[in-house]
């Protein structure tokens, strides 16, 4: 019965935007779910959490926390101690302990290319901004979806401070520790080695895992049906 049925939050990472998240969204419709779609500010990761505890205070009921790349910190940090987010799914994200940030797991085994792919520019809130320069955006982010596709993906992106991706989650509590989680990735994550992801589900003692072969980071865009499954594996969870 819907009413029993948790509400679903997705919230996206650097280099993309909520929009990244359609295919999912029409999916877990399908199956008359409510979905909110979190536009990330990709600011700094205590107040792009804070952001999101704001979001998680106005909805009823349990909430599953979708994170995807970046987007795994910011769900780890807002989660943590938390009282109606039921279950956590990271789709090709970073589930990091604390002190950890992005970039240090990031490098934490080899295979990650985003370094050498990336743009920075200063802001006048002082530091620099980083995005993926158009030319290397559909190798390195988005390699299983068509050029055009890409190219849109590319132009829409939505940077990330340096600051954001430097900052060591901050709780001592990571959500992972207390709330059941599924993993989701893909094996040709030219962002998050494959490795990591392993690394991650593991210390996290996750649910479920599904590595999906031969897939790109972009994995809610490339492969919908994969990350809607394993979605549902923690909505079913939950719901019963």
């Amino acid at each position: 019965m819907k009413k029993h049925n948790p509400t679903v939050v997705l919230i996206h990472g650097a280099f993309a935007e909520s929009a990244s998240w359609s295919g999912v969204i029409e999916r877990l419709h399908d199956r008359s779910l409510d979905v909110v779609a979190v536009a990330n500010p990709l600011r700094s990761l205590p107040g792009d959490a804070a952001y999101l505890r704001d979001v998680l205070a106005g909805i009823r009921g349990p909430v599953v926390l979708v994170g995807h790349s970046y987007g795994g910190m910011v769900i780890t940090e807002a989660a943590g101690g938390g009282d109606n987010v039921a279950a956590l799914v990271y789709v090709c994200a970073f589930a990091p302990e604390q002190g950890e940030s992005a970039l240090e797991l990031s490098g934490k085994f080899p295979g990650s290319t985003l370094g050498q792919a990336l743009s920075a520019y200063p802001v006048t809130s002082g530091g620099d901004e980083f995005a993926i320069r158009p030319d290397a955006f559909h190798h390195q982010f988005a390699a299983d979806v068509t050029r055009a596709q890409a190219a849109m993906m590319s132009a829409t992106q939505r940077p990330v401070t340096e600051i954001a991706l430097t900052a060591g989650l901050p709780t001592d509590t990571p959500a992972w520790r207390t709330i059941p989680s599924w993993f989701v990735y893909s094996d040709e994550d030219l962002n998050i080695p494959v490795t990591l992801h392993r690394f991650m589900a593991d210390r996290a003692g996750a649910k479920g895992t599904l590595e999906v072969s031969g897939a790109s980071h972009a994995l809610s865009v490339s492969r919908p049906d994969a990350v809607t499954a394993s979605i549902l594996d923690a909505v079913h969870a939950v719901a019963s």
